[in-house]
């Protein structure tokens, strides 16, 4: 065999037992059904663990996963991964913030809110925030409001809104009811 061949079965055999591994070993957190925080752990001798909630949409049957934090170099690169993602996935990764009233945007009502907040968007800052594509992404999973993210501009809503630029957005859209 040449040196090439052994470093290739080596590697194979590395990945191999890793996604043993992974696939074998012990879930660490439940699974929370609910947008509830996860259940405080009654063991004070492990640290403080922060936890990342993936929101799913409402006609979505799968439950929300809980990552925890600080649990191994898996969980912890999963929750980082999440962290760095939240934008990009339309994810809720910091459910305590309070959440904004999505329906100053005009346009947007209260059913489209709630679809919004079965994405994960709660807040005017995460609407701001979307680019083009990330833009297209929640609008395909807008339902019977695809479309209207473009149409009505409630990025550029939210860019004012958030800022507290009410004149601003008075000047582009028209009175803020």
């Amino acid at each position: 065999m040449s040196n090439a061949t052994l470093i290739i079965a080596t590697l194979i055999a590395i990945i191999a037992i890793a996604g043993l591994f992974l696939l074998l070993r012990k879930p660490k957190q439940r699974v929370s059904l609910s947008d509830a925080p996860p259940p405080v752990s009654t063991r004070s001798a492990e640290p403080e663990l922060a936890a990342v909630v993936i929101a799913t949409p409402p006609a979505d049957t799968k439950p929300a996963e809980v990552l925890d934090e600080g649990k191994g170099v898996v969980d912890s690169a999963a929750a980082a991964m999440l962290d760095v993602a939240t934008p990009v996935l339309g994810i809720d990764a910091h459910p305590d913030l309070p959440a904004d009233e999505l329906t100053r945007i005009k346009g947007l009502g209260p059913k489209a809110k709630a679809v919004l907040n079965g994405i994960g968007i709660h807040r005017f800052d995460q609407l701001a925030a979307l680019d083009p594509a990330q833009a297209a992404e929640v609008d395909a999973r807008l339902g019977a409001f695809k479309g209207r993210i473009f149409r009505d501009r409630w990025i550029d809503q939210a860019r004012y809104l958030e800022q507290d630029d009410i004149a601003g957005f008075e000047k582009e859209f028209g009175k803020l009811g």
